[in-house]
This record gives structure tokens, C-alpha cells and sequence, in this order.
């Protein structure tokens, strides 16, 4: 009998191997994010956007945008009414931590300069992208070598 079947394997070297999955892995995450999006937010879209990180007044850990408090009803309507006026999302939260302390904000505020978190977590991921890339570099080495040891060893 004869083996119809063509196994055609192909080796692609250490870096193409690695280099796709992530340039993949990294067009998806900009497509995901909406940074490519151009299109600029309504005053719907910036109301709602601030609603969601404004804590309800009369409420505990609960948003203005999910609660029905009237509390939150008129937080809503003074949010709605600084952005027709055309303030900015900064301007906007400062006046309402004015009005009611920096508890009426569901995020905390952003530290000055970089985050810690954000360096130890891209220092981390780029340890371990170096150590898998050592690994896959390692183990191609070695099954190099196998493979040349085992041609060098059959009888010709």
C-alpha cells in the first residue's frame, strides 16, 4: 500500500512562531478599545458616561444613573445641565466634590503621574513575555540539535 496522504510540515522559525500570536493579540486589543473610533461623544453619551462613576447621594456604592433616589434624580439633572453648558468632565466632577465631598465619586481620583500598578503589571508582562520567548528559543535549539544529531547518525 502506498501513503496517498502528503504531510507537508513546515517550520517557521522561533519569532514568527511567537511574533504572530502577538501582533494579533495586539490589533485585536486596539480594535477592542475603540481608540481607532473617531467619532466624538454626544451630550447623551458624556452625561451617561459621568452618571456612571457619580455616586448617588442618598445611596450606598450605587451610581446616579442606576438609581431613582431623588437625590440622584437631581444629581442627573445638574449633570445634564453643566454639559449642555459645555464644561468639561474635570470641571464638572469638581463642582459636585465641591458640593458633596470627594465620597460622591465612585472612582477614586487619578494619582499624579503614572500609576505603580500600571508599571509593575507591564514590567510583569513583559518578564514573562521574555521568559516564554527564552523557553521557545531554548527548546528550538535543542530539537535542532536532536534532529541533527539523529540525521548525523543514520547510515547513509
Amino acid at each position: 500500500m502506498t501513503d496517498t496522504s502528503t504531510s507537508t510540515s513546515t517550520h517557521h522559525p522561533l519569532w514568527v512562531r511567537v511574533s504572530v500570536p502577538l501582533v494579533v493579540l495586539a490589533v485585536a486589543l486596539v480594535i477592542g478599545s475603540g481608540v481607532l473610533s473617531g467619532k466624538p461623544q454626544t451630550a447623551a453619551e458624556r452625561a451617561d458616561a459621568i452618571e456612571a462613576v457619580v455616586r448617588c447621594p442618598s445611596c450606598i456604592d450605587v451610581s446616579v444613573a442606576q438609581s431613582e433616589e431623588s437625590t440622584a434624580l437631581a444629581v442627573r439633572h445638574e449633570i445634564e445641565r453643566q454639559v449642555a453648558q459645555g464644561r468639561s468632565t474635570a470641571q464638572i466632577e469638581q463642582t459636585l466634590v465641591a458640593q458633596y465631598g470627594q465620597t460622591i465619586l465612585l472612582e477614586p481620583p487619578d494619582a499624579a503621574g503614572f500609576p505603580i500598578i500600571w508599571i509593575v503589571t507591564i514590567v510583569l508582562g513583559l518578564g514573562a513575555l521574555g521568559i516564554v520567548v527564552v523557553v521557545f528559543w531554548r527548546r528550538s535549539r535543542q530539537f535542532s540539535a536532536a534532529r541533527e544529531a539523529q540525521t548525523k547518525a543514520e547510515p547513509t
